[in-house]
C-alpha cells in the first residue's frame, strides 16, 4: 500500500493539468498513458463531476509486492482539498488541484493533514500531451519527479 499510496503522490502532478478546460478542447476528458520510464503501465482516466469538476482514476499495475489498484480523486478544480481513495477506501491522503488557465495547474498532495508534495503541470496547446513536475518532501529532503502523459 506505501507503494501505491507513493505512486499516487506523484500522478498527483497530473491531476491539475486534468482539470476544467473549455468543453470543446476535452483535453481533460479522456485516457492518459503514462511514458517516462517510473510510470510505465499507469492509465489515467478523465471523467466530469463535482459540477465542472473532474475525477481522475488512476490504474496502477503491480509495482514490487503490491498487487494492482486503482486510485481515484474527485476534485472539483478549485483548490480545496479531496480525499484520495485505494480501491475505493480512504487513504489519508487528500489533493488540492487548482486550474491556473487552460494550460496549467497546481496541486498539493496531503498525506494525513501533512503537505508531502506540490506539482505544476503544464499541458500542450493541442490537448494531447502533459508534463507534471512534482517535489516531494522525502526523508527532510526535497525530490523532484518529472512525468510524462499522452493522450490515448
Amino acid at each position: 500500500m506505501a507503494a501505491a499510496t507513493r505512486m499516487l503522490g506523484a500522478a498527483t502532478v497530473v491531476v491539475a493539468a486534468l482539470g476544467a478546460t473549455p468543453a470543446s478542447a476535452q483535453i481533460s476528458v479522456g485516457t492518459w498513458q503514462r511514458t517516462d520510464a517510473a510510470g510505465k503501465g499507469i492509465t489515467m482516466t478523465v471523467e466530469q463531476c463535482c459540477n465542472g469538476g473532474r475525477r481522475l482514476t488512476y490504474h496502477i499495475p503491480p509495482i514490487g509486492n503490491q498487487p494492482a489498484t486503482t486510485l481515484t480523486v474527485a476534485s472539483p478544480m478549485d483548490g480545496s482539498d479531496a480525499p484520495a481513495l485505494m480501491a475505493g477506501k480512504p487513504t489519508g491522503e487528500t489533493m488540492a488541484i487548482k486550474r491556473i488557465d487552460e494550460l496549467h495547474y497546481t496541486t498539493t498532495v496531503k498525506m494525513n493533514g501533512q503537505p508531502f508534495a506540490t506539482s505544476t503541470t503544464t499541458g500542450t496547446a493541442d490537448g494531447k500531451t502533459l508534463t507534471v513536475e512534482t517535489t516531494q518532501l522525502s526523508g527532510g529532503q526535497n525530490t523532484k519527479v518529472v512525468e510524462t502523459w499522452i493522450k490515448q
